[in-house]
Parts: structure tokens; C-alpha cells; sequence
């Protein structure tokens, strides 16, 4: 059962990074966004603690860390995004399975058998390959630093996930932890953000006449601002669509905690990278960008490792 949760979490986590690709294109606030999913993330797990009658001890508590390490990990993944090369910090953003059994093995001696160990490395290499369809240089490696903070954060966040279920900590009440605390850093965010921008906001009163007025009502009424660019986002229209976000993020992060605890990390993790496929067939189908061969090979190789661990993966 671990690989079917596993799977449905990477169909999750996928819905929501082509979420989030079609919001990159539109002008909003990105931390008011992501406050938004993580609000809707606590809402949900919250109601659904309290329907269940759900334990809420101190093992719960790991989601508070959880939800830092994930609130660093974003932080830090768009930090590069913004400063770096793109493709590297996506390859950076995918090994954090790698750092999981690695630790994993360290802290709970948790082995792979010989097939599992092929069925990962073989899904890791397909990821890495898609990460990779983009030209790299070794000479422009900027961001590289963002990236790999990145991948050091998201592989604690798992790490963390898989220690909650070790310390048998209900799932509800520790993903409700984890969604308020990534909501108040993204919030606190924001709220900064906004009274920086208030504080540079400068009004000022220009006489025009009417035909300038009547071409910036019509942009207006198009969706464009006097400069030609899109109108901004108002916040209440960017929360929302954050709200809608964090319905597959929180429901995606239930089923891979529910997967930690029935599996070993590392797998799991691997698993649940598999998102990328997700959005890179969106990309195909609906943006209409080409594959690359690399990229084919690279999906291949990914779907036979599922098969492998879903042939031998027990």
C-alpha cells in the first residue's frame, strides 16, 4: 500500500506544481499565494482532527518542524529560481530521496534490498534526466547554493515526516501543526512585503485629457494597466486561488506521511518526486512544448522503476 499512496501523492504534488506553473505567469504575490495554501492545508486537517477525534499529543509537535523545514525549502528553491540557473536548481530540488536514504539508513538502519535499490536508482536517474533536458553549464552555476539548501530542507521535511509516524503521532493533528506554521511564516512574509511596498507607494495627481483617460479605461477594461502589462492580482482573488492550491497540498502531503509510515523513506521519497512527469506531460499535452529525447528516455526509465518496485519492491 505504501507505493499506491506514494503514487497518488506524486499525481497530487504534480496537479499542484502545474498549480503553480500557470500562477508563475500571472502577476501576484507569491508569498500571499502560498499563505493561502498552507491556510487551506491547516483548515482541512483541522476538520478533519476534529471529526475523527484525533489524539493530539506532543509527537504532534514534529509538524511544527516539518512545517519550518518545508517553509525553508520553498523559501529557498524560488530564492534560486529567482537569482540562478532554473535547471540546476531543479536538478538540486530533485535528490532530496537521495539525502533521505542516506540519512535514513544512519539514523534507523533502514536497508534497501538489492531490487528496491535498482527500482531507486532507476527512478531517480529518469527524474535527474527530465531535471536535465536543459543545457547546463559548469560555468554558470548560480543559485546552485539556493538549490542545494533546497534539497537539504525538503529531504529533512521527509525525514521528519517519517519520524512523526515512528513516534506514532496522529496524522491529522501533526499535518494541522504543519500547515499553520508554514502559513504564519508565509503570511508574516507577506505582511512585510506589503507594508514595504506601502511605506515606497507614492500617489500622484497627473491632469490628462479625455482621450488618454478613454484609452486607460479601455485597457482597464481589457485587463491591462496604463503600460500595456497585466493588472495585478487584487489579494482577495490571489488568497483564493491560494486556498484552491491547498487542497492538493494538503491532501498530497496526508497520503505521503500515511506512506512513510507503511514504507521505508527512501522509497517513498523517490516515489513521490515523480511529480516532475506529472508536469512535464501537462507541458505536452496542454502548453504543446515538444519532448525531448532525453526526456522520453527519462520517463521511460521512471516508469520502470515504479514497475520494479511494484514488482519486487516487498
Amino acid at each position: 500500500m505504501w507505493l499506491t499512496y506514494s503514487v497518488f501523492a506524486a499525481l497530487l504534488f504534480g496537479v499542484r506544481g502545474i498549480l503553480y506553473h500557470w500562477t508563475s505567469q500571472k502577476p501576484l504575490n507569491r508569498n500571499l499565494l502560498l499563505f493561502g495554501t498552507f491556510s487551506m492545508g491547516s483548515i482541512i486537517n483541522g476538520i478533519c482532527a476534529l471529526v475523527f477525534s484525533s489524539n493530539w499529543t506532543m509527537a504532534a509537535l514534529i509538524g511544527i518542524q516539518m512545517g519550518l523545514f518545508s517553509f525553508g525549502g520553498n523559501a529557498s528553491m524560488f530564492k534560486g529560481f529567482a537569482v540562478g540557473k532554473a535547471s540546476l536548481v531543479a536538478i538540486l530540488t530533485a535528490l532530496p530521496s537521495v539525502v533521505v536514504v542516506i540519512v535514513a539508513f544512519g539514523l534507523w538502519n533502514e536497508r534497501l534490498h538489492a531490487m528496491q535499490l535498482i527500482g531507486f536508482v532507476v527512478i531517480i536517474s529518469g527524474v535527474l534526466l527530465v531535471r536535465m533536458s536543459n543545457d547546463i553549464s559548469l560555468r554558470n552555476l548560480q543559485g546552485a547554493q539556493w538549490g542545494l539548501l533546497a534539497m537539504l530542507l525538503f529531504a529533512a521535511n521527509d525525514l521528519s515526516g517519517k519520524w512523526s509516524t515512528m513516534m506514532e503521532a496522529d496524522l491529522f493533528p501533526t499535518m494541522f501543526f504543519v500547515f499553520v506554521t508554514g502559513a504564519v511564516c508565509f503570511g508574516l512574509w507577506w505582511l512585510r512585503d506589503w507594508q514595504r511596498a506601502r511605506g515606497r507607494r507614492v500617489v500622484a495627481l497627473q491632469t490628462t485629457n479625455l482621450a488618454v483617460g478613454e484609452v486607460r479605461v479601455s485597457q482597464h477594461a481589457a485587463g491591462y494597466s496604463d503600460g500595456g502589462l497585466p493588472v495585478a492580482w487584487s489579494g482577495k482573488r490571489t488568497y483564493l486561488v491560494g486556498l484552491a492550491i491547498g487542497i492538493t497540498n494538503g491532501v498530497g502531503l496526508m497520503l505521503i506521511v500515511t506512506a512513510f509510515s507503511l514504507g521505508k523513506a527512501g522509497l517513498v521519497s523517490a516515489v513521490a518526486a515523480l511529480n516532475v512527469l506529472i508536469v512535464l506531460l501537462y507541458t505536452r499535452f496542454f502548453v504543446k512544448e515538444k519532448f525531448k529525447r532525453v526526456e522520453v528516455i527519462g520517463i521511460s526509465l521512471a516508469f520502470a522503476g515504479i514497475l520494479l518496485l511494484r514488482l519486487f519492491g516487498t
